[in-house]
């Protein structure tokens, strides 16, 4: 039997600061690993999650060089929760300053949920800058997606859950739940903004585990699920800032010669098994694994060995 891979051991990170956009954000930025180490960037899911020490430990760090971002307005970044000059755009443009200050030509980009799509995206942009891809849990923010999640789809599996998200929602208002909730989030009302972050989040921290997870009320924490939630829901109800629906998949093209690395967890709720598929139909040239037994979390067993074995395959280990 094939004994499954794990996180590398804790590690702190040897430099961090901030990064001040000049449009009033200040993005927390940290290096971990081998200062002469290959280069790789980690991002994080959400929008709006923020990164977490575990990060680091997806890396071998006699290998690598890695630099973790929380991006704006999340995590360690400043102002808490901002939606202004808050677009993808805005963090491609943000990814590339960390990666002149890290003085890398090219770097690794690790992405999953959100991270795929922003590291699509990225590597769309700036297909030069990219040595290779792990990308797990894909979303491509098609509306097709944002219906699934936040309208009709995995609310028949977790009825119970759902009815949570309900709850605060008239019934023509839970005829567009995004919409519903974004005149929350970004209404005056701190205790109603309050109110529809804590639910919103923790709809994705109880369902993205094909197993209860034990830190899923994490996600209820008043900081976490403000930003995490008014984040979101502004990147979804403007589509992610994309020019069109398929954009991600269309432009595929620009990044086949890029080698990659698709992981997918087959129960994955938040981001169905499709979407990979989808994915990889577009890019026969990048490795597919769907993970048996697993959701949507990159700390799955299974999707965690497959995450750990690539990192270690493009460090030239495997």
């Amino acid at each position: 039997m094939t004994v499954l891979k794990g996180l590398y051991p804790p590690i702190r990170a040897y430099a961090s600061g901030w990064l001040n956009t000049g449009d009033g954000h200040q993005i927390y930025w940290e290096r971990s690993g081998n200062p002469q180490g290959k280069p790789a960037v980690f991002i994080h899911g959400g929008p709006g999650g923020g990164c977490s020490p575990l990060h680091r430990q997806l890396f071998d760090p006699a290998h690598y060089n890695v630099t973790l971002f929380d991006q704006r307005g999340c995590g360690r970044s400043r102002p808490h929760a901002s939606l202004d000059n808050n677009t993808t755009w805005h963090l491609i443009d943000d990814m590339e300053k960390l990666r002149e200050m890290a003085g890398a030509e090219q770097w690794l980009v690790f992405g999953g949920s959100w991270g795929s799509t922003l590291g699509l995206a990225y590597a769309q942009t700036h297909p030069e800058r990219v040595s290779e891809l792990v990308l797990r849990g894909i979303f491509t923010l098609r509306q097709q997606e944002l219906d699934w999640y936040y309208q009709d789809g995995a609310s028949r599996f977790f009825p119970d859950k759902w009815q949570r998200v309900l709850s605060i929602l008239s019934e023509e208002e839970r005829q567009d739940v995004i919409g519903a909730y974004r005149r929350r989030l970004t209404g005056n009302d701190p205790v109603v903004q309050l109110e529809a972050a804590r639910l919103w989040s923790l709809w994705e921290g109880e369902t993205v585990t094909l197993m209860p997870a034990v830190n899923a009320a994490s996600f209820g924490e008043d900081d976490f699920a403000l930003a995490f939630a008014r984040i979101e829901n502004h990147y979804f109800s403007h589509g992610g800032f994309l020019e069109q629906d398929d954009q991600l998949l269309e432009n595929v093209t620009r990044i086949r010669h890029i080698p990659g690395v698709i992981v997918h967890g087959r129960y994955d709720m938040a981001c169905q098994v499709q979407n990979a598929w989808d994915l990889a139909a577009r890019w026969p040239e990048a490795e597919l694994h769907i993970i048996e037994g697993a959701g949507h979390s990159f700390d799955e067993p299974g999707i965690l060995d497959r995450l750990i074995r690539a990192t270690d395959q493009f460090a030239g280990k495997a």
